[in-house]
C-alpha cells in the first residue's frame, strides 16, 4: 500500500460510528460534527457577523448536524432561518436532542423555505450519507423542490457530509443533488465526493475527522490520488553519467489505416515524458517513413517490432483497429514477457474474444488496462450506465477478472490493483474530453514503466500528471474549450520537470 489519504465506504463510516458509540465514554459525534462544520463555514463563507443564513434540516442525523450548526452560527451573531419538513416525533434520539437544543436557544423552525427573503449562505443538511442507507431512493416531492430552488439561488452553499442527492459510495445523482460551494465531510473521505458527479457537486471538500479514539478502526482499501501522493512517486533525478539506454526502451503497437495519429500521439507523449527510445509499430501499409514533427520516433512494421530484444514495455491499442491482423498481433503481444499497457482497440478485441481475455488473465508479467466507461462496459458485458453507476466496483471487477492494473477513466478516474487497492484521482477537468487524450495517457504510463517505475507507481503518477497537465492548461487557456491532446503532452513535460526540480531543491 502506498502512503495516501484514506477513503471510506458508507458501511465503513457506520462501523466507525458504531465503535465510537460503544466506547466507555462515547463522544457526542453530532455536537462535534456540527461545531466543526460551523467553524469551517464561519471561516470560509461568513467573514463578518450579521450574515443571513438559511439552514435546511432533513429527517435523520444529517438534519441533526444542521440544527447544531444553526445553533452555533446564531450564537456567533448571524441571523439563522431553519427549514425542516420531517416528522419531529420520528427523529432519531441525537437528532431530536439537537432540534430541542436549537429551540431552547430561541431558534424557530419553518415548514418551508420563506419566499420573500435573501440569504448570504445556504447550509444543506437534508440527507448526507443517509441516502445510501435508503437504497438510493431518489429525492422527490418537497425535498426535490427545495434542492432545485436552492441550486437556482446565486449564493454560496455548504453541504454537510455530502451534497444531498449525491451517492456517498458511487457519486451518482439520485433524482437531484445540491451543487455545493463547499462540502464539510465528517469522520473520513467518501468515494462519491471525488468520482462520477462528485467533483461537479461538492465544490471544495474539507474533512473534519472528529478525532474519534478507536482502538481498531476499519482498514481502508481506497485512497486519494492527489498531488502529494503523485509527487512521492517521481522517478529519481537524472545523473550526469547517463545515456539513452538508461531510460528504457518502449514500443507502441497500433496505427491501422486512418488511425496513425493515435499511435503518433502515444509515441510523442512517451518521448516527451522521458523514455530513452520509442518505437512505433504501425499496421497500415501506408505508414509514413518518419514522423516529420517528431523524427526521434523510430517507425517499424509489427514484425520488426517483435524482433526487438530489449524492450522494457509495450503499449498496444492506440489506433490498432479490429481487423484480423490487429487480433493476431495483440495475441502475439499477450504471449510476450514484456510489461504491457493495453488501451483502446486492444481492450475491445479482448472483450470480443474470450481466448484473449483468458490469455491476459494468465500472464505472469504485469499488464495495465486503461478503459473508458464504454470499453469497460464491453469488458464486463454490460452497458455504460451500469459502469458509471458503480465505477469503483467496475474497475475492481476488471482488475480481478483479468489480473491487471486498471484505470477506469472519467471524472475521478479509478485506479485499481490486482490486490484490491483502489485510488481515486483528483486532477483533471472537462478539457480532457477530446480525441487523443487517452492515447497520450497510455504513452505516459508506458514511458514511466520503461524508465523503471513499478507499474502501480507508473499508473498513479501518469494518471495524476495527465489531469494536472490539463488543469494547468485550463488556467492558461481561460477554460477547457478547445484543449487538445497534443497540448497535454507539452504541459505534462513541464509539470514533471518542475516537480522533479522542486524535489531536488527541497532535499538539499
Amino acid at each position: 500500500m502506498i502512503n495516501a489519504d484514506a477513503v471510506f465506504l458508507t458501511a465503513e463510516i457506520r462501523d466507525i460510528e458504531h465503535q465510537a458509540a460503544m466506547l466507555p465514554d462515547p463522544p457526542h459525534l453530532m455536537e462535534k460534527a456540527g461545531l466543526a462544520a460551523a467553524q469551517v463555514i464561519r471561516n470560509q463563507l461568513l467573514k463578518h457577523t450579521n450574515h443571513s443564513v438559511l439552514v435546511l434540516a432533513g429527517p435523520g442525523n444529517n438534519g441533526g448536524d444542521a440544527f447544531v450548526v444553526a445553533r452555533y452560527l446564531q450564537e456567533w451573531g448571524h441571523a439563522v432561518t431553519v427549514a425542516f419538513t420531517g416528522d419531529r416525533d420520528r427523529e432519531p434520539f441525537d437528532a431530536k436532542q439537537a432540534m430541542q437544543a436549537w429551540l431552547a436557544s430561541g431558534g424557530e423552525i419553518s415548514a418551508d423555505i420563506p419566499g420573500d427573503q435573501h440569504w448570504d449562505v445556504v447550509i444543506d443538511g437534508l440527507f448526507g450519507i443517509g441516502l445510501d442507507q435508503s437504497k438510493h431512493r431518489p429525492i422527490e416531492g418537497k425535498y426535490r423542490e427545495w434542492v432545485d430552488r436552492i441550486n437556482q439561488m446565486n449564493v454560496p452553499i455548504a453541504s454537510l457530509d455530502i451534497p444531498s442527492g449525491l451517492g456517498s459510495d458511487d457519486g451518482c445523482i439520485y433524482g437531484a443533488a445540491i451543487h455545493a460551494t463547499i462540502t464539510v465531510t465528517f469522520i473520513g473521505l467518501k468515494p462519491g465526493l471525488f468520482t462520477n458527479f462528485g467533483p461537479e457537486c461538492c465544490g471544495t471538500v474539507v474533512l473534519c475527522d472528529l478525532d474519534i479514539p478507536l482502538a481498531s478502526p476499519p482498514v481502508p482499501h481506497i485512497w486519494l490520488l492527489d498531488k502529494k501522493l503523485a509527487q512521492s512517486l517521481l522517478p529519481p533525478p537524472r545523473c550526469a553519467n547517463s545515456h539513452k539506454g538508461t531510460f528504457g526502451n518502449l514500443a507502441i503497437l497500433g496505427g491501422a489505416t486512418g488511425m496513425v495519429g493515435a499511435t503518433l500521439l502515444a509515441g510523442r507523449s512517451a518521448l516527451h515524458l522521458g523514455a530513452g527510445r520509442v518505437y512505433l509499430g504501425l499496421l497500415t501499409r501506408l505508414a509514413p517513413p518518419v514522423d516529420f514533427l517528431q523524427p526521434e520516433l523510430m517507425l517499424r512494421s509489427p514484425p520488426e517490432l517483435f524482433k526487438l530484444k530489449s524492450l522494457d514495455c509495450l503499449v498496444v491499442g492506440p489506433g490498432l483497429g479490429d481487423e484480423p491482423e490487429a487480433l493476431s498481433w495483440l495475441d502475439c503481444a499477450l504471449s510476450t514477457e514484456w510489461t504491457l499497457v493495453l488501451d483502446a482497440d486492444a481492450l475491445n478485441l479482448i472483450a470480443m474474444h474470450p481466448h484473449l481475455a483468458k490469455k491476459l488473465s494468465q500472464r505472469k508479467t504485469p499488464s495495465v488496462l486503461t478503459p473508458h466507461p464504454a470499453e469497460a462496459a464491453r469488458l464486463l458485458k454490460t452497458d455504460t450506465d451500469a459502469i458509471q453507476n458503480s465505477r469503483m466496483d467496475a474497475a475492481c471487477k476488471i482488475s480481478q477478472q483479468l489480473n491487471c492494473y486498471v484505470v477506469l477513466k472519467g471524472a475521478g478516474s479509478i485506479c485499481c490493483f490486482p490486490d484490491g487497492e483502489r485510488y481515486i484521482n483528483t486532477s483533471g477537468n472537462p478539457g480532457l474530453s477530446t480525441a487523443g487524450t487517452g492515447d497520450v495517457l497510455a504513452g505516459m504510463i508506458g514511458s514511466l514503466i520503461a524508465q523503471g517505475l513499478n507499474p502501480d507507481h507508473a499508473l498513479l503518477l501518469a494518471v495524476y500528471l495527465h489531469g494536472a497537465a490539463a488543469d494547468s492548461l485550463l488556467q492558461h487557456n481561460h477554460g477547457p474549450l478547445g484543449m487538445t491532446a497534443s497540448e497535454i503532452i507539452a504541459a505534462a513535460r513541464v509539470s514533471l520537470n518542475d516537480w522533479i526540480y522542486q524535489k531536488i531543491n527541497t532535499s538539499r
